[in-house]
Parts: C-alpha cells; sequence; structure tokens
C-alpha cells in the first residue's frame, strides 16, 4: 500500500514510542530524526486545535534546514484541551494526579496536529477526539500514576493503559488521535500525495 510514498524518504520526527508503534502499523518504511530542545511554545491567542497544529509545523520548521530533497517529515503535536484550558505533560506526580483529578467525570477533548513538510511545501491539519471520563477515585488515580509514570502524556494519561480500560466511558473519533497520531487520517492524506 501507498506506492506513491517511494518516491520520498520518510521521516518521522518524533521520540514517542506510541507515535512510532503506530507509524510501524501503517507498513511504511520511515526513519526517526529527532532535534534538541525544538520550541513547543505558541502565542497566547491561540486556541484549542490550533495549538497542536502551530506546534507541529514549528516542529517542522525547526528541520527545515536540514532537509534534503525527496525527503517527507511527519511531524506532531497532542494536547488535551478541558474547559478552555490545555493540559499537558505533567512537571511531576503531584500535577499528574490533579490533571486527572480535572478530568474525572468530565468531557474532553484530545487535539493531535500533523504537519507534511517537504522542501518544497508543507501541509498540515488537526483531528479531534471527545473522550468522556468515569469518576476517578483518588486511589485509583494514584494507582495508575504510581504505576505507569504518565509524566510524557498529554493529560497525563494514555488511552491505550489502565487508566483508559477503568476510566474511559466514551470516545468520539479517533482512538489513535488520544494516543497521539490520528493515524486513518494520516493514511488518508499521505495517499492524496
Amino acid at each position: 500500500m501507498l506506492n506513491n510514498l517511494k518516491k520520498f524518504k520518510i521521516i518521522l520526527a518524533s521520540n514517542s514510542p506510541r507515535r512510532k508503534e503506530l507509524m510501524s502499523g501503517l507498513g511504511v518504511d520511515y526513519i526517526i530524526r529527532t532535534l534538541p530542545d525544538v520550541d513547543e511554545t505558541y502565542p497566547d491567542t491561540l486556541v484549542g486545535a490550533e495549538i497542536p497544529e502551530f506546534i507541529a509545523r514549528e516542529k517542522a520548521d525547526a528541520y527545515r534546514q536540514i532537509m534534503e530533497p525527496g525527503e517527507l517529515l511527519i511531524t506532531a503535536d497532542t494536547i488535551v484541551w478541558l474547559d478552555g484550558t490545555v493540559l499537558g505533560k505533567p512537571k511531576d506526580r503531584q500535577e499528574a494526579i490533579e490533571m486527572l483529578q480535572q478530568l474525572s467525570g468530565k468531557l474532553h477533548q484530545v487535539f493531535t496536529g500533523v504537519c507534511l513538510t517537504t522542501t518544497e511545501w508543507q501541509k498540515s491539519f488537526t483531528a479531534t477526539s471527545d473522550v468522556l471520563f468515569a469518576e476517578l477515585t483518588d486511589d485509583e488515580i494514584e494507582y495508575y500514576v504510581d504505576r505507569y509514570k504518565p509524566m510524557d502524556k498529554a493529560g497525563a494519561y494514555g488511552v491505550q493503559e489502565w487508566i483508559g480500560y477503568v476510566g474511559v466511558n466514551s470516545i468520539s473519533g479517533s482512538f489513535y488521535n488520544i494516543m497521539g497520531l490520528p493515524i486513518q487520517r494520516l493514511y488518508t492524506e499521505l495517499k492524496r500525495l
């Protein structure tokens, strides 16, 4: 599948094991290329879905100067959006617990911005998923945080982990988007290249 991609050397610019797993699941040959300390700040004027798409483009722009013709770079950024606020990656155990307490019993959105970049063009999009959490006890939250250490995950949770099994009541939209890469939408965009 995706024979049209043979003309590209595909580069996934991510350290995320989940994004690597999802890309591998497409059956596409790719390499990993990461840069240290890519800026992930964004203007205060951006809200919701605008934020991760902006950051995905910023990540791509950081690579542009070292890209070669024929390379297709894939960058992505995921945020959890609750009541008009971004829940990013928690700084520590306490912040992870507080984030999960905020998510408990509520509906939130997960936005993933994806940017496809070559030396000649750039295209970006955002996918949205709605996630409804069950009411979680403090014991459940602390068990999850202490056992799974979700400090590398937006909103302090991985939907594919224990917390997703016991805490997610419903999902509207892509499950894989919540993991960090809307792989079906990415597949569709790659087919069009």
